[in-house]
């Protein structure tokens, strides 16, 4: 028979902290206080696995090259896209330098210590503002994501859409009930996260391991959380070319809301027939599967660079920003053409 109880926040929250104290995973940014530190860990892990962030380097690196908001606040906008490439997303790169510089304008280098502070800055939503509250300064600031949403979804039985607005105003009412009875608002909010991440997954949840089994209502975690919208996929096919010279490869700079300042591959021009295709990979972004082709320079294309694109030597490719799955492209043709030129 189902349970009827409404579950008890409190004992949840202690079974959590609990169960952190002995299984929590150590990150980095969990060895700091620095709301600038944890702020940026929580803008890189936003459509990003733990995994890509840390294996990669991605976070050492940032820390590293921007230790402050002082540096990042007067760094070159092409350096911050550079060191941030390979995590898609660039929005977020330019948020956290627009925070750096309202940090140093505005807060005199001091970063906010309010939720409310910390909310006005460039591109922070509820949930980071909470994240940043509760990690840095103990602060009983509720957080709602992914994971915590099918985490609360499957304790309380609730199949009220998350997507909605009914649904999100529940979730952030259980999590707010919820940090508010913890112990440390910091160490509980990590542990729901976490709980969501390895044990209470989407398609796998592992119940004969969970802390807060006992309080679960749900006995079909896998149906919840529900969601009324649908993200459908669509294939998209991209063509574009590679020419090179004395000068170095021709490249086209991005003016895109996505991909504003970072540099491609030349779209392709319309033609009856496309030149001899040099490479060909696919790549998947937001709700897009891409088959990016890269094909030889068009017939007419001649040494002057058409209008907006850009003659780039060699030397400086490496510091120029560019997406990914250009980078990787550009790569294998160049790898290709320097096979050729051995041959």
């Amino acid at each position: 028979m189902k349970n009827v109880l409404e579950p008890n926040p409190a004992k949840i929250a202690h079974a959590l902290e609990a169960w952190f104290a002995v299984s929590g995973r150590d990150y980095p940014w969990r060895q700091t206080t620095d709301p600038y530190a944890i702020l940026v860990s929580e803008m890189m892990l936003q459509q990003t696995q733990i995994s890509t962030v840390l294996d990669r380097g991605y976070y050492a690196r940032w820390m590293e090259r921007f230790p402050n908001t002082a540096t990042l606040a007067v760094a070159d906008e092409a350096e911050v896209l550079r060191v941030w490439e390979g995590l898609g997303y660039y929005r977020r790169a330019r948020f956290l330098q627009q925070m750096a510089q309202r940090v140093e304008s505005e807060h005199g280098g001091v970063f906010p210590a309010t939720l409310e502070g910390v909310r006005a800055l460039p591109g922070v939503g509820d949930y980071t503002a909470g994240a940043v509250c509760s990690f840095a300064h103990d602060a009983a600031a509720p957080i709602v994501d992914g994971n915590v949403a099918r985490v609360l979804s499957r304790v309380w039985d609730d199949a009220t859409p998350v997507d909605s607005r009914e649904g999100m105003a529940r979730l952030w009412k259980r999590s707010r009930a919820l940090v508010e009875a913890a112990k440390s608002p910091r160490v509980f909010n990590s542990a729901l996260m976490e709980l969501g991440q390895t044990i209470c997954r989407v398609s796998a949840p592992n119940c004969g391991s969970c802390p807060v089994q006992p309080h679960c209502l749900t006995r079909d975690p896998t149906s919840l959380p529900v969601k009324s919208k649908q993200t459908v996929i669509t294939a998209v096919t991209e063509r574009v070319y590679f020419q090179i010279g004395v000068e170095g490869v021709l490249l086209q700079q991005e003016s895109g809301k996505r991909r504003t300042g970072l540099w491609k591959l030349p779209e392709l021009p319309a033609l009856p027939k496309p030149p001899a295709v040099l490479h060909r990979s696919k790549y998947t972004i937001t709700r897009y599967k891409v088959d990016l082709w890269v094909h030889a320079p068009p017939e007419k294309a001649g040494a002057a660079p058409p209008e907006g694109l850009q003659w780039i030597p060699l030397a400086k490719l490496e510091a120029l920003p560019m997406p990914s799955p250009y980078r990787k492209a550009l790569n294998a043709v160049l790898a290709q053409q320097d096979f050729q030129l051995k041959a």
